[in-house]
């Protein structure tokens, strides 16, 4: 089981690369990605959060079958992974995530999303989404670009969550799955 890396952690925020089938160990990284999510009671997982800034996804949102009905069987591997499309209605519904152990707030996204990819044979794929598929791609596929579901929130709830990130990023939240913890940062001489 790979270790999450947790808020405040630079490799959070990277613009993450594509791959290309020679990447080493990619079907390891993969089934070890599974094991991750599924140990840390996840339904999608991106690289970026286990420490590799590359674009590569995995999702297996079938547990979420029985309320999102576009979620039954939804279980994917997405490598270099490119939104093509958004629409342009909107739903609001709450995330959380690995990263962020603790936190759920209401974040706003495009209701359907077109996306390109190769799977894990990198076989390429051209795919429309909508509801809560949609919103767990959208939610893993901003790890690839350095985003955070928090950034998609309000300025006063971002104030009203300050001191749980905080929390977070300093390693005083210890979840039931292993982390990593963001770098001690530096303090400024003056």
């Amino acid at each position: 089981m790979l270790p999450v890396y947790l808020y405040g952690h630079p490799v959070l925020r990277e613009m993450a690369q594509d791959i290309t089938p020679e990447y080493p160990g990619l079907k390891e990284l993969i089934e070890s990605m599974w094991v991750s999510m599924y140990e840390s009671d996840g339904i999608g997982l991106a690289a970026p959060q286990i420490g590799k800034s590359i674009r590569l996804l995995v999702i297996d949102a079938t547990p979420m079958g029985d309320v999102f009905p576009e979620c039954k069987d939804f279980k994917t591997v997405m490598i270099n992974a490119h939104i093509t499309e958004r629409s342009e209605d909107t739903l609001s519904e709450e995330e959380g995530c690995l990263s962020l152990p603790g936190i759920h707030e209401k974040v706003i996204r495009p209701k359907s999303i077109t996306i390109e990819y190769v799977d894990e044979n990198f076989e390429p794929r051209t795919q429309t989404f909508s509801g809560f598929a949609a919103r767990v791609i959208q939610h893993e596929y901003d790890h690839l670009d350095g985003v955070l579901f928090t950034d998609h929130i309000s300025p006063l709830r971002k104030r009203l969550i300050k001191n749980k990130l905080s929390n977070i990023e300093s390693g005083r939240i210890r979840p039931h799955y292993p982390v990593v913890v963001a770098p001690p940062k530096k303090k400024s001489i003056r």
